[in-house]
């Protein structure tokens, strides 16, 4: 009975996605969980190019970024896509903690207000979103009040997600971990930074949209 309802879930959102000219897919994500890194690996991969700077201060990426007309080709099928990269979602933004990496206050105030502004924008721009990509780091508890609210907003408005376990390069990551808090959600571990298990993300992008 499952597989059948599955099956017909995948149908309707295949025929949202044939008539959709370019699919809206976004990244969400804590702050330095590797959105951006992520972003950029798609974008270098597919247009020789990438979608923006990567930091190690939080909450590098303040405002929505897009590149359009992303085209995947796989297998034999094709998935053309626009990739909005979104600012980290925060419960607090503290100026202070931008000073602790070296900024000067006024630059750490204005970026804290930049930042937060980005965090309201992302949330915004859910529903504008075909479907997304949550990405987490793995080496980090993955069951937080921030990833809890943003699964819990892409579930209220049914949108379909992909959960990419990043950083799994690292010795600390542990993929388990995030499937045990998350078994409802399809989970893709891979490293952004060295193309780690990227075959099997851009696989589960066609998954994703019903491809």
């Amino acid at each position: 009975m499952l597989s059948i309802v599955k099956k017909f879930i995948n149908k309707v959102f295949s025929n949202i996605f044939r008539i959709k000219k370019h699919v809206k897919l976004g990244l969400y994500g804590n702050p330095n969980s590797g959105k951006t890194t992520l972003a950029n690996r798609i974008c270098q991969d597919w247009l020789g190019q990438d979608m923006g700077d990567v930091s190690n201060i939080a909450h590098e990426t303040r405002e929505i970024q897009i590149k359009e007309q992303i085209n995947i080709k796989k297998d034999g099928k094709e998935l053309s896509f626009n990739l909005i990269d979104t600012p980290g979602i925060a419960t607090k933004i503290d100026y202070e903690d931008f000073m602790k990496h070296g900024l000067k206050e006024s630059e750490s105030k204005e970026r804290a207000k930049e930042a937060t502004k980005g965090v309201i924008d992302a949330i915004k721009w859910l529903d504008e979103m075909d479907a997304v990509i949550v990405v987490l780091d793995a080496t980090k508890d993955p069951y937080t009040q921030v990833n809890i609210t943003i699964l819990g907003n892409l579930a209220a408005r049914n949108i379909p997600v992909l959960l990419a376990a990043n950083k799994t390069d690292l010795k600390k990551a542990d993929v388990k971990r995030i499937k045990s808090a998350f078994p409802q959600y399809d989970i893709v571990p891979i490293s952004a930074k060295y193309g780690k298990g990227i075959e099997e993300f851009y696989e589960g992008l066609f998954v994703l949209v019903g491809k």
